[in-house]
């Protein structure tokens, strides 16, 4: 790989594919670089982790309640919280090309959320999907959507 990459193949393939399955190197600093060439080109990317995100329709596109630990006889109370997605998208400048989701680890999600992640693309087109799904000695990426029939067979 080139010491200095310019980011335009990985570019070209999620806008391309709009959903890309990731491997990084475990030591990092790839990831950041990349993230830097989308902002470059005109993207916004969000960061989130794949752990404990619960039903990702709800979390990304509807408005779901977050109930915070009631630490003993205190009312139970549940706080409601705008779709992610939705509010990122109202947000962004006229001028940004989309929402990049940069979501870690991602080898958590099963078959029917990563398959979730490949149709949210096709359904908001601003919105692309880079979903690390392990380590490798170099920093690859392959189509979610040909991951996610894999993982819906086994």
């Amino acid at each position: 790989m080139a010491l200095i990459t310019t980011g335009k193949p990985f570019i070209r393939d999620l806008e391309k594919w709009g959903a890309l399955a990731l491997y990084t190197p475990l030591e990092g600093g790839f990831e950041g670089r990349y993230r830097r060439r989308l902002r470059a080109s005109g993207y916004v990317t969000l960061s989130i982790t794949a752990r404990g995100l619960g039903d990702l329709a709800a979390y990304l596109t509807g408005v779901h309640g977050v109930r915070p630990p009631h630490l003993g006889k205190k009312e139970i109370r549940v706080y409601y919280l705008p779709p992610v997605v939705n509010y990122q998208l109202e947000n962004l400048s006229p001028n940004a090309k989309g929402l990049v989701l940069w979501i870690l680890e991602g080898s958590v999600l099963s078959g029917e959320e990563i398959e979730y992640l490949t149709a949210l693309t096709k359904q908001q087109k601003r919105v692309k999907v880079a979903l690390e799904m392990g380590g490798e000695r170099f920093f690859r990426w392959e189509p979610l959507k040909e991951l996610g029939q894999v993982v819906a067979t086994a």
